[in-house]
């Protein structure tokens, strides 16, 4: 019997409560999943159900209500672990975000291993989230931030990649870019990195959501992602890092939970991955990620990513049939190349004045330098409007663009 393979987005938007409402007396058209996506009836419910059910701290408390918190928030831990590949759930650190989680790899790992003149590797496609820390790091250090440029059809430039990583330390990548779209090659980039000694750190913020994730086939050392863009709530993000090096680096943060004993001397530290979770953690966050987990992997990531495909491919198509030289969309051309991620500019209108008319009509794009301030010098550019789809959305949310876009040219020209 054959399978059926595609998705069906109106079935998944009645999944989601937000896609009821109107805007402006329009239906939501909803294309901004790039900065957040929206969450399923099941992930809120679970949200809810924490807290007016078994509301409790953890790892703390003998009582059914905190045994059960326990339970729910190391369950998560191994959902999340199971869905990304990772060998152990130990490996998997819970954080505030993406954000949080690389700056926990530079502020331990990088320094304790670091030192003036080593050089880190990144990309002129970063986002900021793994730009700024090493820059943090260069100011306290003196490391050496190297960049790897990207060519004219926003893939990363490779040519000069041997010395780039010459002496290098770590190389710190976006699988997939927040701007272009653009799929970089992880695997190929790791291996190079590990036969010069250094490490790879791989941002999956734009990925896990995206495509099935296995951070062993990635050949990665860390992967940090954040659960709000896989329909997971906001405050909870995800650090995996190979089980040695959380075990040679030094905690994060102090205080609480993160300590296996305390004396007026000094302290010692809580097994891995405790040792980096200082505080109380964000409990019905994780639940809820957990819940967004088992959604997604109800859908099946490889469906997912073919949806994507072909409705990248569609909205490329649309957008530059009927708008053509009025239209630049930034990043690779082919849609099995990049995410469903589509940074434009239209006929020299301010990507803010676009993105108001575009509201007018219900559909919400991201306009801005999409924290990516190096790249948009890279591209000529302050900033562009972004539009960036997911599973609810369908060819009839791509045309409701191009059809907004029309009123752009009735404001403005």
């Amino acid at each position: 019997m054959a399978v059926d393979r595609t998705l069906d987005p109106a079935a998944i938007r009645a999944d989601f409560p937000i896609m009821c409402r109107q805007v402006h007396g329009r239906r939501l058209v909803y294309l901004d999943s790039g900065a957040t996506s929206h969450k399923p009836q099941s992930v809120i419910d679970a949200v809810t159900d924490y807290y007016e059910r078994y509301n409790s701290n953890v790892h703390r408390g003998s009582y059914q209500l905190a045994v059960e918190s326990t339970e729910a928030l190391e369950a998560a831990r191994e959902k999340v672990a199971g869905f990304i590949g990772a060998p152990r759930s130990s490996e998997v650190i819970l954080t505030k975000n993406a954000t949080e989680a690389i700056n926990l790899v530079a502020r331990t790992w990088g320094r304790a291993n670091l030192k003036a003149g080593d050089p880190v590797v990144i990309t002129e496609l970063e986002h900021h989230a793994n730009i700024v820390p090493w820059q943090m790091l260069a100011a306290e250090v003196g490391i050496d931030l190297r960049w790897i440029p990207i060519d004219n059809q926003g893939h990363l430039d490779l040519s000069d990649l041997d010395r780039l990583l010459d002496g290098a330390r770590l190389l710190s990548v976006a699988a997939v870019s927040n701007v272009l779209g653009t799929i970089n090659p992880v695997r190929e980039l790791a291996d190079a990195a590990h036969r010069v000694g250094a490490l790879m750190l791989v941002d999956a913020s734009q990925y896990t959501p995206h495509l099935p994730t296995d951070v062993v086939e990635m050949g990665a050392d860390f992967v940090a992602f954040t659960g709000h863009k896989m329909c997971g709530p906001t405050g909870i993000g995800v650090l995996w890092a190979k089980s040695e090096l959380l075990e040679a680096m030094p905690p994060f943060l102090g205080g609480g939970e993160m300590i296996s004993n305390v004396t007026k001397e000094g302290f010692s530290t809580a097994e891995v991955p405790w040792k980096f979770e200082a505080g109380t953690p964000p409990i019905a966050e994780a639940v809820g990620l957990g819940a967004a987990v088992d959604y997604l992997t109800d859908l099946g990531m490889e469906r997912v990513r073919e949806h994507e495909v072909a409705l990248t491919g569609y909205a490329l198509r649309t957008l530059n049939q009927r708008y053509g030289s009025d239209i630049t969309i930034h990043g690779p051309t082919e849609p099995a190349e990049r995410g469903g991620v589509l940074s434009f500019e239209y006929k020299g209108i301010h990507p803010h004045d676009v993105a108001q008319v575009l509201d007018r009509s219900g559909v919400c794009v991201r306009a801005g330098h999409h924290c990516a301030k190096p790249l948009m010098r890279v591209l000529g550019c302050a900033a562009t409007s972004r539009a960036s789809m997911y599973v609810y959305n369908d060819e009839s949310d791509v045309d409701a663009l191009a059809d907004a876009l029309a009123d752009a040219d009735a404001f403005f020209i």
